[in-house]
């Protein structure tokens, strides 16, 4: 027999995406059948994007304890303790359906959803990254059509929300692959900053009163977080939410300025899956019941149907919790910021949720069913495409000119430059940014207690599709290189870990790849995973994406402690850290250059990894370098001409000097080898001295910045003989492609 409960209007429209198997199990929770708005309400809670039904049994061995670590994954947002009473925050997201189908109203809205996370911890944001994926834009490939429009809006959208809000847009990365046609993905990240007493609590009390506040209720984002959890097969724009960045900076301040006066007892953002999520997640995590008055919400349009209202995924709202005592003065606070708020309910001493709608009962569910999806097995097997890669041989590449070799290498969008993209954000508003996008391995931004945080996100998706084992370790080793680099101790990560339908066992298999990598690199390093995000049904009619996890890296560097830039200087004395092998599977090189998929994707040695960037920081510290870059994207023939053209001045380079095992120079020059980094110094006899007294490690002396001009030689030839000038024009290549 069916609920009692009166829902009012039903629109047909929706349609609850729940399994037979998953109906059965709530009929059975709830000994009857439960009513169209209650299967409603699940659906949204147990979508894929909301529950992670696939993914949690995974995730949740992931080492997340530390030194550092206050609050782990779980929760709206990491926090790291950085010392003196300061906390940071941070947390990715993602929004690749919405900003498939609105490139600009996506991107915007993910970075307004990322945004309120941090608030959510009762912290400040401080700063954005943001990590894109999309199908080649060059001539030299075979362009997609859609991929320049899609890349052009997202990067606008992205910068114009935080811009509008006063957030610095500060790093990120662009990956260009043919997976990503007609489809992309974008992963935001922010990071916070706060005092250890600021952090919400989260307690609440019976009794409490429960404000919904920020923008108005619409029909804008119906069915967001089912429309993300399958197959992207056509353009659902009422699925994209519409972004409100003034909105959003009041509602910023206004939910501080309630923290700051201790009267905020509980806080939740409205994202994925709207009211119901946020309702019956909040009520869950604090043990007590929820009872909600629809009426009380306000709304953009008339006529929504308690459907629609608690579905919706309207932005820049968010659910605070307050003492009956405090709603006056957490009232003035809104008012005194513009916003409109309403009390939509009341905390009660049971477990349910219960949702009235013109005062009669339409769904009655117990928190604790809502917010914990049964957990769905998914089968696994490696996939049949990676058998065919490995019995895959190179081919006997016709030789090239090695100097447009490396002119095509520099002007591949994966590896050129981004100035295109982040001079459309301002990067500097708020004072903290230390480094400006471009300079430096890692963003770095100034703390109020004197010490620096560094940042960095990094994937490599053609090195995950070849290998997703060694592929994700692969991109963990890059992003603690990367923030060493500038001289910070990594003391956390985030990951997002993207791939297409989990219940293709191709897929699932290599998902579990990507999490066993995260779990032994972070317990080999003991570098903890502090937060996360695991985003699958990214594919199109053509197909899945290639495996795309993205790894954050977050590193500190103590009060009084040298912040370095990736920037040659005239007169450094070039050193490279690190063994160069014949891993060319998946390079750039292959790629790009020779349009060839396979070979051996480059392997990380952990001890040997955490050797060298051991040493890196004990260089950086007692100021015996002047400039760093890791090797990674392109090789050590591109790592040290960005480093030169940062800097404008010529090199000359030794390439018989680089340790390595290739059997050609191109392996020499383009190979992708990991744990491999390149030193700029004035010093360096002393550096060889430090470098000659750590025990097995593999360095050498290679070569010298000076004037304009650039040579590569080999026993004595010039294999390549250009100018800074030249290396600068191709390295540009973006920019001339984009404004076309």
């Amino acid at each position: 027999m069916g609920s009692p409960y009166w829902i009012g209007r039903v629109t047909e429209a929706f349609l609850a995406a729940l399994t037979k198997e998953e109906l059965t199990y709530l009929s059975k929770e709830l000994k009857r059948e439960p009513n169209r708005l209650e299967k409603e309400i699940i659906a949204a809670e147990w979508s894929e994007h909301c529950s992670y039904k696939s993914s949690k049994k995974y995730i949740k061995k992931l080492p997340n304890e530390g030194k550092h670590v206050l609050i782990g994954p779980g929760y709206d947002a990491g926090v790291l303790d950085v010392g003196d009473g300061y906390v940071v925050t941070v947390h990715i997201e993602s929004h690749n359906h919405p900003s498939a189908v609105d490139p600009y109203g996506g991107s915007s809205t993910g970075v307004g959803g990322v945004i309120r996370d941090i608030i959510s911890m009762g912290t400040r944001p401080i700063a954005l990254l943001d990590s894109l994926r999309f199908a080649p834009i060059s001539k030299h490939e075979s362009a997609n059509s859609d991929s320049g429009w899609l890349l052009k809006n997202v990067v606008k959208g992205i910068g114009d929300y935080g811009n509008c809000i006063g957030v610095p847009t500060v790093g990120g990365e662009v990956e260009f692959d043919a997976s990503f046609a007609d489809y992309c993905l974008v992963d935001v990240v922010s990071i916070g900053i706060g005092s250890g007493k600021s952090t919400v609590r989260n307690t609440a009390s019976w009794g409490d009163i429960i404000i919904l506040v920020g923008g108005a209720t619409g029909r804008d984002g119906i069915n967001g977080a089912a429309f993300a959890s399958k197959k992207y097969e056509r353009k659902e724009r009422s699925a994209v939410q519409i972004a409100d960045p003034f909105t959003e900076k009041l509602l910023i301040e206004a939910i501080l300025e309630g923290i700051e006066s201790d009267i905020i007892k509980a806080l939740k953002d409205l994202g994925g899956g709207g009211l119901s999520c946020c309702l019956s997640e909040m009520s869950d995590n604090l043990g007590l019941g929820f009872n909600i008055e629809l009426d009380q919400i306000h709304i953009k349009e008339s006529g929504m149907s308690p459907i629609e209202l608690m579905i919706s995924e309207s932005q820049e709202r968010m659910v605070v919790v307050v003492d009956p005592t405090d709603a006056k003065e957490i009232g003035q606070i809104f008012r005194k910021y513009g916003l409109r708020f309403t009390t939509i309910g009341k905390v009660e001493n049971h477990g349910n949720l219960i949702i009235k709608n013109k005062k009669r009962i339409a769904a009655q569910l117990p928190s604790h069913l809502v917010a914990n999806a049964p957990l769905a097995y998914r089968a696994f097997k490696k996939p049949a495409y990676l058998l065919d890669l490995n019995r895959r041989q190179p081919p006997v590449f016709s030789p090239l000119d090695l100097s447009d070799t490396l002119f095509l290498m520099l002007s591949n969008p994966t590896i050129a430059s981004k100035k295109w993209i982040y001079s459309q954000y301002d990067f500097e508003v708020g004072l903290r940014t230390k480094l400006q996008p471009g300079i430096a391995d890692a963003s770095v931004l100034r703390l109020d207690n004197g010490k620096h945080l560094a940042i960095k996100l990094d994937g490599n998706s053609k090195h995950c599709y070849i290998d997703p084992y060694n592929g994700t370790l692969g991109c963990l080793s890059e992003a603690c290189r990367n923030i060493t680099c500038t001289g910070a101790t990594p003391i956390g990560v985030v990951d997002h870990l993207q791939f297409g339908n989990p219940e293709n066992p191709d897929i699932f298999w290599s998902f579990r790849q990507a999490v066993k990598a995260v779990t032994d690199f972070c317990k080999f390093a003991k570098v903890p995973v502090v937060g996360g995000k695991v985003s699958f049904y990214n594919e199109t009619n053509r197909g899945p994406i290639k495996p795309t996890p993205v790894i954050g890296a977050i590193g500190l560097i103590q009060r009084g402690r040298p912040v370095l830039e990736a920037r040659l200087k005239e007169g450094d004395t070039l050193f490279v850290i690190g063994n160069t092998l014949e891993e060319l599977g998946g390079s750039e090189y292959y790629e790009f250059v020779h349009n060839f998929t396979g070979g051996k994707v480059p392997r990380v040695d952990l001890k040997n990894d955490q050797t060298n960037r051991n040493t890196v920081l004990y260089l950086v510290n007692n100021a015996k370098v002047s400039c760093m870059h890791d090797c990674s994207k392109g090789g050590i023939a591109t790592a040290i001409s960005e480093m030169a053209i940062l800097g404008a001045v010529g090199f000359e380079l030794d390439v018989d000097r680089i340790p390595n095992s290739c059997l050609s120079l191109e392996g020499i020059l383009f190979s992708e080898s990991h744990s491999r980094f390149l030193i700029g110094t004035q010093r360096p006899d002393d550096l060889e001295n430090i470098l000659s007294s750590v025990d097995g490690l593999i360095f050498s002396r290679i070569g010298k910045a000076s004037n304009a001009k650039v040579s590569f030689r080999n026993e004595g030839k010039c294999i390549i003989d250009t100018n800074i000038h030249e290396l600068t024009f191709h390295h540009n290549a973006i920019e001339r492609i984009m404004i076309k």
